[in-house]
């Protein structure tokens, strides 16, 4: 399925720059101008394939597909021609692709479909190789936060080298979804800072990898092939790569051959590329990126050490500055999740599309009706509460093997009682996302602010209820879509706009709303919440 929007009448002549963003369910195209505008952006879906257990895999070809059809369309509304496109970056989530000779896909799974060549980020088949990585207690894992997540790539690339040794010995290239984004567009195998320093354990600040971590974990192929499959040459976020577009990629995309393309990020990382810099001052700020997951990134001038949360990671989002990074396994997920369980759902998601919303809207917009403000949404979940980790903790714990709990529930079954639900999930999200500020903060990382972005956090009451939650001021950019913005700012580096990445964050990302924390009996209501919160962590883990 494909829809797509035209917001603002591109300029005859002007220079524009094109974001791509693969997020977990679709690719997407934006458009911009070089002040941050966007034109124009179209999106097409991409499947998942769930197989049993924690398997979780996609397409490389399929995405390929998505985004050519994507970048066409939005060019056709913005009714711009390709001789005025300055560049093109890519975002993607740190998905693991795996490519045979001549670069054809590979099968990663039981199905043995070589179509499906991804492991997805969310996909946890690598928990028991990631727990002995960690048994080892490497020097590396202190730039993790301590533990390696199966989310990663080295643990995922040892299931496949103990679980499908044939696919493991036919790879060519094994990428992070960004890297192969930047690879078939360009031909260029230059990996990107953000992504291997961020999921495959390369040491920035060292520029190499650890041969020895590879070694201890049972990867020494990797090492002994001097890490050909998994990249020698790592570039900076925005460099140009190759030559450009390739002919074919460009044929495919509707583009001029030639036209630059940059080095990519993690998509997390194009959103906070995109919303951080806006204030000035990247480093007062926490990027909080709410989608299906979220994902937190805090920046500093020096390294700081967060157990449980991954990095410090050096220049891996902001040029030559440290970044720690956390966030949750679920987020926008644990909401839906949270939904398909109370019995109201399937009668109120009907009444949602009758009125063209989607069933947090709805339900987020008849919260605010029976509130005299936005803040005061959260008394409609009294007695309520949710620590919302389907999907273990990510951080500050890392702790795959975490569960989720509701507490409060009665025999209520109607609106009232999911909207109570709803508002519930919502809080959690914002005492978890607390709870890794607090942890960074004693360990010398705080922050000012959170800078929000994601399709999850769109919505008022959300921004102001995790606002309240966190007793920080939420600021929203005035971007619809900063990770598309984020992404596109890359290439406007690799196209010449903007000298570098922070001047590119400055000069296209403004600030348009700002959500304060509330004071007084709201505020101490919270406080309540988060200390049951954070009991009723405790108490699962105990009984765990």
């Amino acid at each position: 399925m494909t829809s797509a929007n035209e917001t603002i009448r591109a300029t005859p002549g002007a220079r524009y720059v094109i974001g791509v963003d693969v997020g977990t369910g679709s690719a997407r195209a934006g458009l911009f101008d070089a002040a941050g505008v966007m034109v124009a952006s179209a999106k097409h879906d991409i499947t998942v394939f769930h197989e049993s257990g924690a398997i979780v895999e996609q397409s490389s070809g399929e995405i390929w597909s998505a985004i050519c059809h994507s970048v066409k369309e939005a060019l056709a509304l913005a009714a711009i021609p390709p001789e005025q496109i300055a560049g093109i970056g890519f975002d993607a989530t740190c998905s693991l692709v795996v490519l045979g000779a001549g670069g054809q896909p590979l099968p990663v799974g039981p199905s043995e479909k070589a179509e499906r060549d991804i492991i997805v980020w969310m996909d946890h088949r690598a928990v028991e190789q990631a727990q002995r990585i960690n048994d080892t207690g490497h020097d590396v894992l202190k730039f993790v936060g301590g533990k390696i997540s199966p989310e990663m790539e080295t643990p995922k690339l040892l299931w496949l080298l103990e679980n499908r040794p044939e696919v493991f010995a036919a790879a060519w290239q094994f990428f992070d979804l960004a890297d192969f984004l930047t690879w078939r567009a360009s031909g260029d195998l230059a990996r990107s800072t953000c992504t291997v320093t961020c999921k495959w354990t390369y040491l920035a600040h060292e520029r190499r990898w650890d041969e020895s971590y590879f070694r201890t974990v049972g990867l020494s192929v990797l090492a002994d092939e001097s890490f050909a499959r998994i990249g020698r040459r790592i570039v900076e976020p925005g460099t140009p790569l190759g030559n450009g577009l390739t002919a074919n990629a460009a044929a495919e995309l509707g583009l001029r051959a030639g036209t630059p393309v940059a080095s990519g990020v993690i998509d997390a990382h194009a959103g906070g590329i995109g919303t951080v810099g806006a204030e000035g001052n990247p480093e007062s700020c926490l990027a909080y990126v709410f989608g299906t997951s979220s994902c937190t990134m805090t920046t500093t001038r020096e390294p700081v050490f967060v157990p449980g949360v991954w990095g410090p990671y050096y220049s891996a989002m902001v040029p030559e500055a440290w970044l720690n990074e956390g966030g949750q396994s679920v987020a926008g997920a644990a909401i839906e999740r949270l939904l398909t369980m109370h019995p109201e759902t399937p009668r109120a998601e009907i009444n949602a599309e009758r009125s063209g919303e989607s069933l947090p809207a709805m339900l987020a917009r008849l919260a605010a009706q029976r509130s005299s403000s936005l803040s005061d949404a959260v008394k409609l979940a009294e007695g309520l509460h949710v620590v919302p980790e389907f999907l273990g903790n990510r951080a500050p714990f890392a702790d795959p093997h975490a569960r989720a709990v509701i507490a409060g529930v009665g025999m209520e079954t109607g609106l009232e009682s999911l909207i109570a639900l709803y508002i519930a999930g919502v809080c959690s999200i914002g005492y978890g996302l607390r709870q890794i500020i607090e942890t960074q903060a004693q360990a010398g990382a705080p922050i000012e602010q959170v800078v929000i972005s994601g399709g999850a956090g769109r919505l008022d009451l959300v921004r102001q209820l995790l606002a309240d939650a966190t007793g920080k001021p939420v600021l929203a950019t005035q971007a619809q879509e900063p990770v598309l913005l984020g992404a596109a700012m890359l290439g406007s580096v690799a196209g010449g706009l903007f000298g570098d990445v922070r001047s590119a964050m400055t000069g296209m990302s403004r600030i348009s709303k700002t959500y304060a924390p509330a004071t007084g009996d709201i505020a101490a209501l919270h406080d309540a919440r988060y200390r049951a919160f954070t009991k009723l962590q405790r108490v699962a883990k105990e009984i765990r």
